[in-house]
């Protein structure tokens, strides 16, 4: 592999960690704690590998009891130090053969390989340079829980994975099931090897290889090519050297390795979150519970409140003077519910009925109908923690909601300009009728001693004292009337612009307490199969 092939590939398996890494942590609280903790051990096994040293290769025998796996070890390594024996299982512990030594210790020990041997000059597998660990493992279907354990451990540690079949046992599906299919996406650094071929007659190799193809074809390793080869004759063995060398003089086995870890473990992640895509929040969705939020703290009926409170306070400044005290003996709605307040808006409370089991049901359900819709095509853990989401400040929903209505300027002190004028226009419409009224009783009262009278001056015919009474009169009926319709008019207004802001006030609770919780657990969700897509690829 060219230098800048070798970089590049290194760029972007670190960004296939990273974005594996983020996915982990996104997930966390949300999907399943297994997956998560096999994709945690995914990336401390990379950073460990990552860390030790990118000049060796490390290539595992993996095989069957009496596949003749520590044989052909022997007989790629040049060398008789694996032990083989007619009593199967030999090996128990992990042998390494390794070719340079200088800087392979710790990388030895990480794999928690003791025995180590230098390996004997084989140029044909690998240069003076050396570079190349060969592992002999103990058997993959060892009866010994311990063998059974140090193979699994090291399927998931070396570079290179070489499955060593027999004849006699090539399609055991406990073998292809257990062990060999779980590494299917590890085909680029995985070698298939149909060992002990002198015991088949030249015409049973080919079937035995086509067969073995066919099983690898639905383990998914359809892609590997099988090499046939025997221990004992020879037969093969140089094409598996020049195979192992090829991989080791690329240098990427490593990184393909990891590689393929990675996208197994986000394979795995997103099998374990669940597939699709959540809805997201919709504008109708937020004003459909806007709307239900404030139908279960009465805005309506606060609304009607303060129409009726304006009507009141207009009849208090512009009813006629002689009988607008009897409003006085009407309570103020508004004032009744506190929400005619001059302290601090954050402070304030409203003096509506709690929300009690029916009012919070109802929260509930709008909550719950608000999510349902906000994460539909989501996955199942996904989908809960969206719903939880929007519900994680029910708890405070109805004293938030109080506190919002109560600091809403419901405009209950602001008075209507036409107020004043009508309440002067009364008080001067009244002071005429009753200096008309006195004038006749001071004439009547004249004549009542036979005193003199003064002519009385008229307007049109009409005695001026009277005019005064009738227009004074006139004058203060109509403006009564006219106050009522302007009062009704402008209640309505006023309900009007209160329910607006109400319903302002409630979509801003309802966005900060649901709708921002939501948003960003929809947005962590695709922020994870974002992480997880550039994970895979």
């Amino acid at each position: 592999m060219s230098r800048h092939r070798q970089v590049r590939a290194e760029s972007t398996l670190a960004r296939q960690l990273a974005a594996l890494n983020e996915a982990m942590e996104l997930g966390e609280g949300r999907v399943d704690d297994a997956a998560l903790e096999q994709v945690f051990g995914v990336l401390e096994r990379a950073s460990s590998r990552r860390s030790l040293s990118a000049d060796h290769t490390v290539v595992g025998f993996f095989g069957a009891t009496g596949s003749g796996k520590s044989s052909l070890f022997n007989a790629v390594a040049g060398t008789d130090a694996a032990r083989v024996a007619v009593r199967r299982p030999t090996t128990s512990e992990p042998l390494a053969m390794v070719w340079g030594m200088a800087g392979s210790s710790p990388l030895l020990d990480w794999l928690e390989v003791a025995e180590r041997r230098e390996g004997a000059p084989v140029p044909s597998l690998v240069d003076d340079a050396g570079g190349l660990v060969l592992l002999d493992l103990p058997d993959f279907d060892s009866v010994q829980l311990r063998n059974r354990e140090i193979v699994q451990r090291l399927a998931g540690q070396v570079d290179v994975l070489v499955w060593v079949v027999d004849p006699q046992k090539y399609a055991d599906a406990a073998i292809h099931n257990e062990f060999i299919k779980p590494f299917s996406a590890h085909a680029a650094v995985t070698l298939v090897v149909l060992n002990q071929v002198d015991k088949l007659a030249p015409h049973e190799v080919k079937p035995v290889l086509e067969s073995l193809s066919a099983i690898l074809d639905r383990d998914g390793l359809g892609s590997v090519k099988v090499l046939a080869v025997s221990a004992l004759t020879g037969d093969g063995v140089p094409e598996l050297r020049q195979r192992i060398a090829a991989v080791v003089k690329a240098k990427a086995a490593q990184g393909a390795r990891l590689a393929a870890d990675v996208t197994v473990a986000a394979e795995r992640l997103a099998q374990a979150a669940g597939d699709g895509d959540a809805a997201g929040v919709h504008q109708q969705d937020r004003k459909q519970l806007a709307a239900g939020l404030a139908e279960a703290v009465h805005v309506e009926s606060i609304a009607a409140a303060v129409r009726t409170s304006f009507r009141l306070e207009a009849s208090k400044r512009t009813g006629w003077p002689a009988t607008r005290w009897l409003t006085r003996f009407r309570r103020d709605p508004l004032r009744r519910m506190s929400l005619r307040r001059d302290d601090a808006p954050e402070l304030n409370r409203t003096s509506l009925p709690p929300a009690g089991a029916a009012e919070l049901a109802r929260m509930d359900s709008f909550m719950r109908d608000f999510s349902d819709a906000a994460s539909a095509g989501s996955s199942g853990p996904w989908r809960s923690s969206i719903r939880a989401a929007a519900r994680s400040n029910r708890d405070g929903l109805p004293d938030a909601l109080d506190q919002a209505v109560a600091s809403t300027d419901l405009k209950a002190n602001s008075r209507a300009w036409w107020w004043p004028v009508f309440s002067v226009i009364q008080w001067v419409a009244l002071v005429w009728a009753v200096g008309g009224l006195l004038w006749l009783g001071v004439l009547a009262a004249l004549g009542y001693f036979q005193l003199p009278v003064p002519e009385t001056p008229k307007v049109e015919g009409w005695p001026l004292p009277t005019l005064m009474v009738l227009t004074g009169v006139v004058v203060g009926i109509f403006l009564a009337i006219t106050s009522k319709f302007l009062a009704l008019a402008g209640g309505k207004g006023r309900a009007a612009l209160a329910r607006r802001r109400l319903r302002e006030s409630v979509a801003g609770v309802s966005q900060t307490l649901v709708e921002e919780p939501t948003e960003a657990e929809i947005g962590r969700y695709r922020a994870f199969q974002e992480a997880l897509a550039a994970a895979r690829h």
